[in-house]
């Protein structure tokens, strides 16, 4: 790993708003050969963006539509539509150019208006709508999750859009008894009341298969969906055991989302609340079942409703169903979806005791394990009699998210061999230009699929072009920002740093600027950053976390340690300079913001 010689560090004081705070600025100008892990970021950026507008002139129209067959359903339907610029987001709050955001906004906009105007025939709560409200009338979170993916992140380029406020602030109030029309939430159980929710309420009524699959449609010889159905009724068949919805579930936990963006608008204790009263809500009742979260809390607020089956319900810890193309057995259980809800909780609190309930149910599930046929295995589900479809090795749901909040050795060691965690432990120097020299030939396989793409909008369902999204980003977010991904869920980002452009006045590094996370320990980071042009100096502001939850403590040159006590510290960086900075952090001692530096008092 190069190395350069010590930064010069300025504590400059500033006035805000009556009150004093150090804006810490180092000033980088010992000459740095841009290293070829910085070449390969930068590039990987400018690529995929680039990527990126080839993919959306060849399938979005002026309008911001997705060009394909509109459908409600848990097999394509708009949550599918909208997720086809997941990852848009993060690339742009990376650094990627700003047309990234331009076309995912615009995406947004067009997906809202036409999946409002979409309508179905024989699905029940979506025949004036797919959307109400700018909302999914009522779906599943395995599916809403998905389709709020791209909104839920939009806060990290531009919170201060007023239609981004009065939405995600409306979206949270549909889970939290603001809206009339939507009861989602039970106070008094503190139980969301049904697997299928949202703008229109909770749906209080066993599910059909329609109400899964959607209207019928002409498959054989147009469509290939991507579940291998061959038929609509085969596509019915996928559902029929898709019934049981009334009462709450772990992936409900997922809504939590919603109400943390809002906080993060302005600090509203009523979000925090809400969310708390939520999560504590499962930890109790995960410790009530043995540790093992429930996936059934009926509509009276005891696990397992009338019969005790905590393993019960659509998506349960015993939800094995009939492949209706081959007759097997397919074991889909979702209760893992929930870890992100204890996630939302630390994130507002700091409090590591939301992180427990996760590593005790990691500890309780394997206790289960037992050796089969010389290997040792651990169960996968649970059923009437018992725990079932065990599989090799240990149970291990959330094992990355928990070590990545706590930074125990302990929790490390559930994750063996990890080529990322490896590196920030000081093995394999090699391993950010690969992993990176990896991302450029996942994005040169995907464009080149999309340029020979055949599907025409009239052949084409909403999820067929996710394949050939070309916005790479999960070994950005690792190197870059020492963060985890988010997925696909709605998720917050977690991250340790978070870059912002002062000069341009937008999220994400400047331009010919590189940055690598080293290193990581419960209160420290080391990261480098270089500015690969040689004629330009270039200037940022280094972010405590994605929401400025983690405090800057003090950060050093390797030679001198500067006090700073603020969430960020600013860097500029003479034209060819680089900097190694050690970063001592006190990790969740603030409350997280979606506001930009230059908006805090």
């Amino acid at each position: 790993m190069q190395r350069c010689i010590p930064a010069v560090i300025v504590a400059v004081f500033l006035c805000a708003g009556g009150a004093t705070h150090a804006d810490v600025t180092i000033h980088a100008t010992t000459p740095m050969a841009p290293p070829a892990w910085a070449l390969a970021e930068r590039r990987l950026l400018d690529e995929a963006a680039a990527g990126c507008v080839e993919f959306y002139n060849r399938y979005f129209d002026e309008r911001g539509f997705l060009l394909c067959v509109e459908r409600w359903g848990g097999d394509d339907g708009p949550d599918d539509a909208i997720e086809n610029v997941n990852e848009w987001p993060i690339l742009h709050a990376l650094g990627a150019p700003d047309v990234v955001y331009d076309m995912y906004k615009h995406a947004w906009e067009g997906h809202l208006r036409q999946y409002t105007l979409a309508k179905t025939t024989d699905v029940p709560f979506a025949v004036d709508g797919m959307y109400y409200k700018e909302f999914p009338t009522m779906m599943d979170w395995v599916h809403n999750g998905e389709g709020l993916t791209v909104f839920d992140l939009e806060g990290l380029s531009n919170p201060n859009d007023d239609r981004f406020q009065q939405r995600v602030r409306r979206f949270a109030g549909f889970y939290m008894n603001e809206d009339p029309g939507a009861p989602n939430y039970d106070p008094e159980h503190r139980i969301i009341r049904s697997l299928f929710n949202g703008s229109r309420g909770p749906l209080l009524r066993d599910a059909t298969a329609v109400d899964w699959a959607g209207d019928p449609i002409e498959v054989e010889h147009r469509f290939g969906p991507l579940h291998g159905e061959r038929s609509y009724a085969e596509m019915l068949a996928h559902f029929e055991e898709y019934t049981d919805v009334m009462g709450d579930h772990p992936q409900n936990l997922l809504a939590t989302s919603l109400a943390v963006n809002a906080y993060m608008l302005a600090g509203e204790e009523k979000y925090k609340d809400w969310v708390l009263e939520y999560v504590d809500a499962w930890r109790e009742r995960m410790r009530q079942n043995g540790d093992v979260i429930p996936t059934k809390i009926g509509l009276d607020g005891k696990i397992g409703g009338d019969d005790g089956r905590w393993w019960g319900m659509t998506y349960g810890w015993g939800f094995t169903v009939t492949v209706p193309q081959t007759g097997e057995k397919a074991h889909r259980n979702t209760h893992a979806l929930a870890l992100d809800g204890f996630g939302n909780a630390l994130l507002l609190t700091g409090d590591q005791s939301y992180v427990d309930p996760w590593r005790r149910q990691i500890e309780a599930v394997n206790a289960q394990a037992k050796e089969i046929d010389g290997v040792m295995m651990t169960p996968t589900m649970y059923g009437d009699d018992g725990w079932y479809a065990y599989q090799p090795g240990p149970y291990a749901h959330g094992a990355l998210q928990i070590y990545y909040w706590s930074m125990r050795e302990e929790d490390r060691r559930r994750l063996g061999d990890h080529g990322w965690l490896n590196f920030l432990e000081g093995g394999d120097p090699d391993y950010p230009l690969r992993a990176l020299t990896g991302d450029f030939a996942t994005l040169r396989a995907k464009v080149a699929d999309m340029r020979a793409d055949p599907t025409t909008p009239d052949t084409r369902l909403s999820d067929d072009p996710m394949r050939y999204n070309p916005a790479v980003v999960h070994n950005l977010i690792n190197l870059m920002l020492g963060g985890i991904d988010p997925g696909h869920r709605g998720a917050p980002l977690h991250c340790r740093l978070r870059y912002f452009d002062p000069v341009r006045r937008r999220a994400g590094i400047p331009a010919d600027v590189a940055a690598l996370v080293e290193s990581m320990s419960e209160d420290a980071v080391t990261v480098t950053l270089v500015n690969t042009s040689q004629l330009e100096p270039r200037e940022l502001v280094a972010q405590m976390g994605a929401y400025g939850e983690h405090q800057c403590v003090a950060v050093s040159d390797g030679e001198s340690r500067t006090e700073v006590n603020a969430p960020q510290f600013s860097v500029k960086l003479a034209p060819g300079a680089g900097v190694r900075l050690v970063i001592q952090q006190d990790r969740y001692a603030n409350q997280p913001t979606l506001l930009a530096p230059w908006d805090r008092e």
